[in-house]
């Protein structure tokens, strides 16, 4: 394989700070950039959510995309995104903190090699937060909950 990986997904905001300090509460992320990319562009925040992975955030004033919010596989070109958690520890801890946020009821879904919890940021956008799945088959679709009792 000659890449390494998704280095960056954008996204527009109607409010980069909101945005911000979620993904720095939730996972613990840092900012690398906060300002205008050129003279006169739009406000461009670069949330490092990974070793080699970032939000680009566009702050754009006047574009309502943010608001638009549809089912899932109805939203164009861009479904979702989903972002792997270092360890099962820091899933559980993800986990914790966004129930605590109000942005996920907390479910767990076991797709095989994979656990996947789904989440809305602060603009709704629907996202994924995913581990290895440390029992890969054993566990049947839907019930990985047991291991966050």
């Amino acid at each position: 394989m000659l890449t390494q990986g998704l280095d960056h997904v954008a996204v527009i905001t109607n409010d980069s700070d909101r945005l911000q300090a979620f993904y720095i509460e939730m996972f613990g992320a840092t900012v690398e950039f906060d300002g205008e990319e050129f003279p006169g562009g739009p406000r461009m925040t670069v949330i490092n959510v990974g070793p080699a992975t970032e939000l680009n955030v566009f702050e754009i004033d006047g574009n309502n995309q943010a608001d638009h919010q549809t089912p899932m596989f109805g939203r164009g070109r861009l479904d979702h995104i989903g972002l792997h958690a270092a360890s099962l520890e820091d899933f559980s801890e993800i986990r914790s903190r966004l129930t605590a946020a109000g942005a996920t009821d907390g479910t767990v879904t076991d797709f095989g090699r994979k656990l996947s919890l789904f989440f809305r940021d602060p603009d709704r956008m629907e996202c994924e937060v995913l581990v290895s799945n440390p029992e890969p088959g054993q566990v049947p679709i839907g019930s990985a909950s047991h291991l966050y009792t």
